[in-house]
């Protein structure tokens, strides 16, 4: 990976921050994305001090802001016109109904629409990489979702953990349909789930949400977590592979609406609606 150039999002805890680690340990250049500069120092004080590896970049934005994404974009666009590898992975569960700057539901923005945004206003930079790999962060907590187009703001009903596999099954209905609309390109899109992962994600919430988080036995550490995400961005191994979805480096089955075509189509539509941002 030494030639490479990487993009990760939420790199300051948790599968992000070993999946940087793990790159960086390879060789790669990484642009880095959080919202908390000071922790993104810190982290990248650690990257440097473990990998040796000083090729690392850090932009400060917070993804629930269009605004914010539309300008951290402009400013890598222009500092890297190549991107080899685009990694989705900030993410978060909100335990409250909140809508951000642009009016959008926090949990669909974040884990969704900045996906959706940051990818496409950075794929010029990755089609003109000879490499190009786009990996989503998703999650098994989509299996039991589907998504209701008149209510993608769950305005009439917020659950946190629902609303959290709503988001992460946007994720893989994302990644398949992007893939198709760059079939006739050489960049490979593709989703993974990291399985259950001890991080500090959800703990701080109250209520059945707070307690599944806290109490379920999530036994992997970040580092097996980020095994698969770090596998899809430099193996030799899915080189061409494109719109699948990956657990432990083997492709495995989302659930059966992630493959409605019409719902991908629509959602897509829904998600360029939402952001203005368009193919």
């Amino acid at each position: 990976m030494k030639d490479r150039i990487c993009l990760i999002t939420g790199f300051t805890s948790g599968i992000g921050k070993e999946t940087a680690f793990g790159l960086a340990g390879k060789g790669a250049t990484l642009i880095l994305i959080c919202r908390d500069k000071a922790k993104g120092e810190e982290v990248i004080k650690e990257i440097k001090n473990k990998t040796g590896n000083s090729n690392l970049h850090l932009y400060i934005a917070d993804l629930s802001s269009q605004k914010e994404i539309g300008r951290v974009a402009t400013e890598i666009k222009e500092q890297h016109p190549v991107i080899d590898v685009l990694i989705n992975n900030a993410g978060g569960i909100n335990e409250k109904h909140e809508l951000t700057e642009d009016g959008i539901e926090l949990t669909f923005a974040v884990n969704h629409l900045a996906y959706f945004m940051l990818t496409l206003l950075l794929l010029d930079n990755v089609k003109s990489s000879g490499y190009a790999r786009i990996i989503n962060v998703a999650s098994d907590a989509h299996q039991f979702s589907k998504l209701d187009f008149d209510d993608l703001n769950s305005t009439n009903s917020f659950n946190p953990m629902k609303v959290y596999g709503m988001t992460k099954l946007a994720n893989i209905m994302f990644t398949y349909e992007m893939a198709r609309k760059l079939n006739d390109t050489h960049v490979s899109v593709n989703a993974m789930h990291p399985g259950g992962v001890n991080t500090n994600f959800g703990k701080n919430m109250k209520g059945v949400a707070g307690a599944y988080f806290r109490l379920s036995p999530f036994s992997r550490k970040p580092e097996k977590g980020a095994e698969t995400v770090i596998w899809l961005a430099s193996s030799p191994e899915v080189e061409g592979v494109s719109g699948k979805y990956f657990m432990d480096k083997k492709e495995k089955k989302s659930n059966s609406f992630s493959y409605n075509k019409d719902a991908q189509k629509k959602l897509w539509e829904e998600s360029e609606r939402m952001t203005r941002v368009h193919f």
